[in-house]
C-alpha cells in the first residue's frame, strides 16, 4: 500500500478520534460559555477558563489541523504536549493502566510528527 495513503488514514483516525472523544467536550464548554468548570482541572495554577482554552487548543484545534494536514508537525507537537500533560495531570498514579488511551494518542501523534503529513494534505497543495 502507498505510504501517503497510510499516513492519511493514520492522520484521519487519530485526529478524528481525539476530536470526537475529547475535543468536543471542550468545544461544548467554551462555545456557549455554559459550564467551563465541568471536569476541568487547573494546570500550573492557571484559571479554569484558561486551562479549558488550552485543552480546547490541544484536543480540538490542533487535531483538526492534523486531520486537514495543515501545519501537521507543529499541530501534532501540540497534541503530544497536551497528552503528556494529561498523563501527568490525571494519570500520574498509574499511567500504563489508567492513562493507556492518552499514551496511545501520544504514540500516534508521535508517529505523525516523525513521518509528516504525506502527499494528501493541505500544505502539500
Amino acid at each position: 500500500m502507498n505510504t501517503n495513503i497510510i499516513l492519511l488514514i493514520v492522520r484521519l483516525l487519530f485526529s478524528g478520534l481525539m476530536i470526537i472523544n475529547h475535543g468536543l467536550q471542550y468545544f461544548m464548554q467554551l462555545w456557549p460559555f455554559n459550564d467551563i468548570s465541568v471536569s476541568t482541572k487547573t494546570i500550573f495554577g492557571l484559571s479554569t477558563l484558561f486551562t479549558a482554552i488550552l485543552f480546547f487548543i490541544g484536543e480540538f484545534l490542533a487535531p483538526l489541523f492534523v486531520l486537514l494536514g495543515y501545519y501537521t508537525k507543529l499541530s501534532s507537537l501540540v497534541c503530544m504536549l497536551t497528552m503528556t500533560i494529561a498523563i501527568i495531570l490525571t494519570h500520574s498514579n498509574n499511567p500504563f493502566t489508567e492513562g493507556e488511551l492518552a499514551l496511545l494518542y501520544l504514540v500516534g501523534f508521535l508517529i505523525i510528527f516523525l513521518m509528516g503529513p504525506g502527499k494528501y494534505s493541505i500544505n502539500n497543495k
